[in-house]
């Protein structure tokens, strides 16, 4: 029976890993390998399937005791053996062709290859306009020694909520000579009082007095990028939505969504005496009755 080694599936070391390390291992290779990212990858797309299986085993406890059983008889002695030859291949090579000293200090072999700086990962929270027409915003980390370091970060036009930035090698430094690694900036683009963000669908609420819902209007609007002049049908009530083709936001795709407008019917808090005649006089002639079928 073929055994699938699901540790080096998801690039883990050995079994003895906590379920953080297990989940957090999932996710890097998940992230890596959807078929999102690798359109037409046939490889990928297996891949990303065993990466599946794997953490669907590892993740439950029960799963992970019987299987580990499995993988301690048959994959870790093997494992071990291989990791034994290497070592022996690599002192044979030290010997002849790098210093033979090696041998004695151990470390000095491996201390020669270049490591690359771990990925450092945070997020940033951006507005919908600033995502819309791009911004340049700063973020700041503490290094290890507690201090701040300031990055400047470019928000390019029409970014998608979840989209990532990376600064290349502004992440933990390498080792060895290797590279540093990257600082990778999640973009949360977050609602405000004026613009809600549904896909690429623009929602905004607007306050009409009762007159205007009544007999209709015509009201300016600040849409995103423009001014538009919106007209109010007759009878509209609180909570309906008029949408307006392709005046939403727009990614760095091309596409644009809608811009729908939320209507909000708001009566006077104050009026004047004349107001209150006006008032009491529709209330006396006016047949409607809202909760009449309620």
């Amino acid at each position: 029976m073929i055994v699938k080694d699901y540790y080096k599936i998801l690039n883990l070391e050995s079994s003895n890993v906590t379920p953080e390390e297990i989940k957090n291992a999932f996710r890097e290779q998940a992230k890596k390998n959807h078929p999102d990212v690798n359109t037409g990858n046939k490889l990928a797309e297996e891949k990303f399937k065993d990466v599946n299986e794997a953490y669907k085993v590892l993740s439950d406890k029960k799963e992970k005791r019987k299987y580990d059983r499995i993988w301690n008889s048959k994959i870790a002695k093997k494992n071990k053996k291989n990791k034994q030859n290497e070592k022996i291949l690599s002192n044979f090579k030290t010997m002849f062709f790098g210093n033979v000293k090696d041998i004695v200090s151990g470390n000095a072999i491996y201390k020669r290859i270049p490591i690359r700086g771990e990925d450092i990962e945070t997020s940033i929270d951006v507005s919908i306009s600033e995502a819309f027409y791009g911004n340049s915003k700063k973020i700041g980390l503490k290094d290890i020694s507690g201090n701040i370091k300031t990055y400047d970060v470019e928000i390019p036009s029409g970014i998608i909520s979840g989209e990532e930035i990376k600064l290349i090698g502004q992440g933990k430094k390498g080792q060895n000579g290797g590279k540093n690694g990257d600082l990778v900036i999640e973009v949360k683009i977050k609602d405000d009082e004026n613009y809600k963000l549904k896909g690429n669908d623009i929602y905004k609420q607007i306050a009409i007095s009762p007159w205007e819902a009544a007999l209709g209007s015509k009201i300016e609007v600040n849409a995103i990028d423009e001014t538009i002049m919106l007209h109010i049908p007759k009878g509209v009530g609180s909570g309906d939505q008029i949408k307006i083709d392709k005046k939403g936001y727009k990614n760095h795709n091309g596409t644009r969504g809608d811009f729908i407008i939320e209507t909000k019917i708001v009566v006077p808090q104050e009026m004047s005496k004349e107001e209150e005649k006006i008032y009491t006089k529709l209330s006396k002639i006016s047949k409607f009755n809202p909760r009449k079928d309620k």
